[in-house]
């Protein structure tokens, strides 16, 4: 009798020793038969936090077939990264419209504006390739010259926003008018991180806080080396919570946001954190963006922008032929603003003296 009891008990365990044995295979085989994206996607819900926006539960306007290798916000972001629009924001304006290697261009604020939320969203288990999509891609519609030139757009048609804007590039004036297809979160992100609205992922809401924390830091930076600013002129509540140091405030204020927003489940800085950072920037709208030392080159800017916008209105079968093919769709108007909304600070002066300017110092043939 103890002889078969043992037996049995011994069969037992060979019995689910072998059924554990087999079940370990099968999952082994299940990971060895996914690819590198489905890895990535599984991963995503066993490393981020559950509040964080998974790739694979993303959503696309149009149906794609799906990348061996990237997850669906790593080829958001790179769509975004080899577009021309992001190509052309090495040439347009952050604040200040004079040549210089060492001024920000819109095209290194968007890749600070991306470091940043990257390091927010690493910070509190957050999807970083969502946050690094919607960074790149938030300033593709932004005019030449800044927000100077975003405001005589928006005097001369009633409302343009930057915002609306690089929505519109990446949905409808990519890659000859079929757009880049982007996934709704990354689409979400790039219209909701200026205006009234809030984006729906936690990932969007940084990119909306981390591009004030960018622009205010390294416009400060940029106004110290251009002399319009020194580091005793700043809000003594700015220099008490911040400090002077350009990295150092940036440091602060990540950390302060990384703080605030662990315990809650969402994207906040502290009642403090966002007091300094009113002030911060009221300051810098006073003293930088709305100076009267840079009054004359917004005024030249404008004064570009509004006589080639006049000038295509008036001739638009001069626009080139990829915008001329969208004017029965969207309309006259609409077409002349993505032209004049997509150049470059520099092209813009060139198409300037081109239209209005007689070729001095050349010799004309007749």
């Amino acid at each position: 009798m103890k002889k078969k009891v043992f037996a049995d008990r011994h069969f037992l365990r060979v019995l689910l020793k072998t059924r554990y044995n087999e079940s370990r295979l099968a999952k082994k085989g299940r990971c060895f038969n996914m690819n590198i994206r489905e890895r990535t996607e599984k991963l995503e819900y066993e490393i981020l936090s559950p509040y964080a926006a998974k790739s694979h539960d993303s959503t696309r306007q149009r149906e794609d077939e799906s990348c061996p290798f990237r997850t669906a916000f790593q080829r958001d972001r790179d769509r975004v990264l080899h577009s021309k629009a992001f190509r052309r924001l090495k040439h347009k304006t952050q604040v200040y419209i004079v040549s210089g290697d060492h001024y920000r261009t819109r095209m290194t604020h968007s890749l600070e504006v991306a470091q940043v939320s990257r390091t927010i969203a690493r910070g509190l288990r957050l999807n970083e390739d969502l946050t690094e999509a919607i960074a790149l891609g938030h300033d593709v519609g932004h005019t030449p010259f800044g927000h100077a030139g975003e405001g005589v757009i928006n005097r001369l048609i009633g409302h343009f926003s930057h915002n609306e804007q690089s929505l519109r590039v990446v949905d409808y004036l990519e890659k000859e008018g079929r757009g880049l297809n982007l996934t709704e979160q990354v689409r979400d992100g790039i219209l909701n991180h200026s205006g009234p609205n809030i984006p729906m992922t936690l990932e969007g809401k940084i990119v909306r806080i981390a591009d004030r924390i960018a622009y205010l830091c390294h416009d400060y930076d940029d106004s110290l080396r251009s002399g319009l600013l020194t580091c005793g002129e700043l809000p003594e509540l700015v220099r008490k919570n911040l400090g002077t140091d350009p990295s150092k405030m940036i440091t602060g204020m990540v950390g302060d946001m990384i703080i605030s927003s662990e315990p809650v489940h969402d994207i906040i800085s502290s009642p403090e954190m966002q007091e300094t950072m009113k002030v911060f920037r009221n300051f810098m709208f006073e003293r930088i963006y709305h100076s009267p030392a840079l009054a004359k080159e917004r005024r030249q800017a404008g004064f570009v922008l509004e006589e080639l916008y006049g000038y295509y209105m008036e001739h638009v079968e001069e626009l080139p032929k990829e915008f001329l093919q969208r004017e029965a769709h969207w309309g006259r108007q609409t077409i002349v603003v993505d032209y004049i909304a997509g150049l470059t600070d520099s092209y813009a002066v060139q198409l300037f003296h081109d239209v209005f300017l007689p070729p001095l110092g050349t010799t004309v043939l007749k």
